[in-house]
C-alpha cells in the first residue's frame, strides 16, 4: 500500500507540519557544509532543511513522495529567495544516482521498516561521493513512550548497534543517543528520543 495519500493528506493542513526552522542537530553541523557542494535532502517534505541548505549556499537536491510537501517546499524557497532541485519519488523504487553528491541529509526518515530501511541505506551509500558525508537524525526505540513524533513501530527506529552494523565500514565521527526536547511543529513537539549520526564513505 502506498504511504503517499496518507502523505499528502497530512502535509495538506494548514502551516507546516514539521515547522519551517531547520532541525537543530543539522543547523549544529553547519561547519561541515561549504557554499556550492551538492547535497541530496532525502524526504525532505516542506523543505525547512532542504531551503535552509539552500540558504547556506549549497546546491541542493531536494526528493521527497509527497506533491503536496514539494509544493510547500517551493513556496517556502520563494519566500527566502533561494533555488533547489525538486523531485517527486519513491525512495523504495528510485534508482539513486550513483557518488553524485558531497553529503547526504537523512533527518527523520523513519516510515519504513527494516526491509525499506536496507534498500534506503544502500541508496544512501551509492548516492555520496567517495569522502562525502552522511548527516543523520532519527528516533531511537524509546521514542514509543514519549510518543511526540515519529512512527509508531518500534522496528523502524534506529539504535546505535543498528547504524554501525550499516555503516560501520565508514568513518562514524559522531553517533550519540539522547534526549531532548524538540520543537519542530505540531508533527515533531516535545521530549523526544533521538540519535544522531555523522558519518564519512571512504575515499
Amino acid at each position: 500500500m502506498s504511504i503517499v495519500p496518507h502523505w499528502d493528506e497530512r502535509y495538506a493542513q494548514p502551516g507546516f507540519l514539521f515547522g519551517e526552522a531547520p532541525n537543530a542537530f543539522l543547523k549544529s553541523r553547519l561547519s561541515l557544509f561549504n557554499p556550492g557542494q551538492t547535497v541530496l535532502a532525502v524526504a525532505d517534505g516542506e523543505g525547512r532543511n532542504g531551503v535552509w541548505l539552500a540558504e547556506q549556499g549549497l546546491r541542493v537536491h531536494a526528493v521527497d513522495a509527497s506533491k503536496v510537501a514539494l509544493e510547500k517546499s517551493c513556496q517556502l524557497a520563494d519566500r527566502r529567495g533561494v533555488s533547489l532541485q525538486w523531485e517527486e519519488v519513491d525512495l523504495q523504487s528510485w534508482t539513486w544516482p550513483d557518488a553524485a553528491y558531497d553529503f547526504v541529509v537523512a533527518i527523520f526518515t523513519q516510515f519504513v521498516g527494516p526491509e525499506g530501511r536496507a534498500l534506503q541505506f544502500a541508496g544512501i551509500r551509492r548516492a555520496l561521493k567517495p569522502g562525502g558525508l552522511l548527516v543523520m537524525q532519527g528516533y531511537t526505540p524509546r521514542q514509543l513512550e514519549y510518543g511526540t513524533g515519529g512512527p509508531p513501530h518500534a522496528e523502524n527506529m534506529y539504535t546505535e548497534n543498528l547504524l554501525r552494523a550499516a555503516f560501520g565500514d565508514w568513518e562514524i565521527q559522531h553517533l550519540h543517543e539522547h534526549d531532548e526536547v524538540i520543537d519542530e511543529g505540531p508533527g515533531h513537539s516535545g521530549k523526544s528520543a533521538l540519535i544522531d549520526m555523522v558519518a564519512r564513505k571512504p575515499v
